[in-house]
């Protein structure tokens, strides 16, 4: 056995280690844009509802109560609250200009 067989060996290891990972990866950003997509049908539909009865597009006290239920599940689920809060504001925001749209 040469001085590199180890190295080799475990470079080899390495990158099939790699591949799996970045096929479980690749798997979830698919369940990720196929949730996203499920849920923005639900927002609009939320959205056709609001402008149907002049409700206004956004409603703080429900986004404040979502955005502290995700911290708690960011918590929980060992993920940084920061990223999950910067996340839902985003999502928030999209869902509240589509809503605006809506109404127009």
């Amino acid at each position: 056995m040469t001085p590199d067989t180890p190295t080799t060996d475990a470079s080899i290891r390495a990158a099939a280690l790699l591949r799996e990972h970045r096929a479980s990866i690749d798997r979830l950003d698919a369940i990720l844009v196929y949730t996203l997509a499920e849920r923005f049908k639900h927002t609009q539909a939320v959205g056709r509802l609001k402008a149907e009865h002049a409700l206004p597009p956004s409603d703080p006290a429900r986004e404040a109560r979502q955005i502290e239920r995700l911290e708690r599940l960011s918590q929980e689920a060992d993920l940084d609250p920061e990223f999950a809060r910067k996340f839902l504001a985003f999502i928030i925001s999209e869902v509240i200009r589509h809503h605006e749209k809506l109404q127009k």
